[in-house]
């Protein structure tokens, strides 16, 4: 069964291609919640489902759509999962929901 950790593992490979650095660590992702579905023996249905919250630097980023299907592709690296997917933009993302790592790397600290 997968954890929190192993999905935010896989969406901090998303790389945002103008900032050169991962979806997490640039604050993006707002909340992952993971629940287990009943299992039905006749269906290959997935096993648990995953609900992603997140956001984007402006609502008119133009990767928007790359950083999605690179999103969908780590994911399916996983087998058994249901995704959902939410972008939101409230609240508004902005330089301090960055980690540490990604700040220093941008010459904020």
């Amino acid at each position: 069964m997968v954890n929190k950790e192993q999905i935010m593992d896989k969406l901090n490979q998303v790389i945002d291609p103008e900032l050169g650095m991962g979806i997490v660590d640039l604050g993006l992702i707002y909340e992952v919640d993971i629940k287990e579905k009943h299992k039905d023996e006749k269906k290959n249905d997935a096993q648990q489902q995953v609900f992603i919250k997140m956001t984007f630097t402006t609502p008119a980023c133009p990767m928007i759509n790359d950083i999605l299907n690179e999103i969908q592709a780590k994911l399916n690296e996983i087998d058994g999962l249901d995704i959902e997917l939410s972008i939101v933009f409230e609240p508004l993302w902005n330089p301090s929901m960055m980690s540490e790592k990604a700040k220093i790397k941008l010459g904020m600290i």
